[in-house]
């Protein structure tokens, strides 16, 4: 009795099998299809493989992916007020009308004594492309109410690029020049800098705020019966620049302006005071000097000195390689043109880490290979190894060209990616071809081997 219900069960396999073969052939096959049309496949991997190439050499290279920012930090300065007057003055005007800006997510702020800083976050979801309207939208909305701050605060001021990442840092240095005259040349290499193509901004810093200083003792101030707020009134009344008038003929306009602007320290000190109805010079009891922050607020340094840095922001979607040979070209062509004791030396380059982000990754898909080759011969024979090898340059060149046209560079993360389907890759294509030598050796023939079976394939992922 078992018999016959044991070849009863293999009828109906059989004829499943039938019935699901007969259905996978009227169904379309790529691989069937492939094989059918050999010669046409050739010609298309081919063509995919040299547009895949180029289309890597021209894939953008940075050194993180870009991405957009979605806060900006309002600041504002109230000199002499109190953390509380800043909050309720300054903080919650400013929070209540970014209230109603769009796309707002949070906003936090900090009050602290003269100083409010307001950090406005945009929802996640806000559409890229919509970023910049609603930074402009805040500014608009913050700027309505700019009249009604209280008298003396400062700003506000809006940061929406603290985001950007400096490409390239200089270092200008130069022995027996002061900060000064260090700026004056950086701005001449900044205007420089800014004409090579691909660079977004150029900004300094290190660079030491330049006061003028007035130093006067309480002794002299207690001798001429003056304050230092008298003394500062009237050194602003004889230094305002106000719109005095014009004077109109008939052939010309011509602008009235006071004529008690200071020149240079000098001038400031023959500058003569009248407090309390004493008249006096104010060389004679005060000392006037031009100098620094002292401490400066920032400050940089290389090598033990004291420097100007000069940092270089790319464009979105720029090549970090190709940028950084046109700024080291150009550094070469600056320094080639500085007077004697000036020196501009390149302190970061994110090219040259890009760059070695790429070579590890080209050394990587190199061993890939070469350790897929001699394992593929060592197993599977010289026809098949080869087949295995020759699939991962074709699959990479294909997707540098679907990169590039959907405007994916090469950086941290498409790296990575990449090498985690380098290994995925790999493993899929000695499986396939280890598949074909199996069903071979089941005495499969050709045709048969290297057809993929749909049925199966369902089968094994159920």
């Amino acid at each position: 009795m078992n018999a016959p219900e044991h070849r009863h069960s293999n009828d109906g396999g059989h004829g499943a099998q039938a019935d699901a073969a007969s259905r996978d052939e009227g169904r379309f096959n790529l691989s069937a299809w492939a094989l059918k049309h050999q010669q046409l496949v050739i010609f298309l991997i081919g063509l995919a493989t040299i547009f895949g190439v180029i289309g890597y050499t021209r894939l953008a290279q940075s050194e993180d992916p870009p991405f957009t920012f979605r806060t900006m930090v309002i600041q504002t300065y109230w000199p002499g007020a109190t953390a509380r007057e800043v909050q309720d003055q300054v903080t919650d005007r400013i929070g209540r009308q970014l209230q109603a800006a769009p796309y707002v997510d949070n906003i936090k702020s900090y009050s602290r004594p003269g100083e409010s800083m307001i950090f406005f976050a945009m929802k996640d979801s806000a559409p890229v492309d919509q970023v910049p309207e609603t930074w402009y939208q805040v500014r608009k909305k913050v700027g309505d109410i700019r009249a009604t701050l209280p008298k003396g605060a400062v700003g506000p001021f809006f940061n929406d690029e603290f985001g950007d990442v400096y490409t390239n840092i200089y270092a200008l240095e130069g022995d027996g020049y002061s900060p000064a005259q260090l700026h004056d040349y950086a701005d001449k290499l900044r205007t420089v800098l800014l004409r090579v193509p691909g660079v977004a901004k150029v900004d300094y810093f290190g660079d030491p705020a330049q006061h003028v200083f007035i130093e006067i003792s309480n002794a002299q101030l207690t001798r001429l019966a003056i304050t230092p707020q008298q003394l500062a009134q009237a050194i602003d009344a004889q230094n305002a620049v106000a719109p005095v008038g014009t004077i109109t003929t008939a052939d010309d306009r011509v602008f009235v302006r006071p004529s008690g602007a200071f020149k240079d320290t000098r001038a400031l000190a023959d500058m003569l005071i009248t407090v309390n109805g004493r008249t006096f010079r104010l060389g004679d009891v005060a000392k006037v000097t031009r100098g620094y922050d002292d401490p400066p607020v920032t400050q940089m340094r290389t090598n033990g000195h004291a420097v100007l840095g000069i940092g270089v922001t790319m464009q979105k979607g720029g090549d970090v390689i190709d940028l950084g040979k046109a700024l080291d070209a150009k550094a070469a062509e600056l320094q080639a043109g500085l007077p004697a004791g000036l020196k501009l030396t390149a302190v970061s380059s994110m090219p040259h880490a890009v760059k070695h982000s790429v070579d590890d990754f080209v050394e990587a898909v190199g061993e890939a290979v070469a350790i897929v080759l001699v394992v593929s011969l060592v197993s599977l024979g010289l026809r098949t190894g080869m087949v295995v090898v020759i699939t991962i340059p074709i699959v990479l060149a294909v997707t540098a060209l679907c990169m590039h046209a959907f405007g994916i560079g090469l950086d941290k993360v498409s790296l990575g990616t990449l090498v985690l389907a380098l290994g995925l890759l790999v493993d899929d294509a000695i499986i396939a071809v280890e598949m074909m030598a199996v069903k071979l050796e089941q005495g499969w023939s050709r045709a048969r081997a290297r057809r993929p079976s749909p049925t199966r394939a369902r089968r094994s992922r159920c």
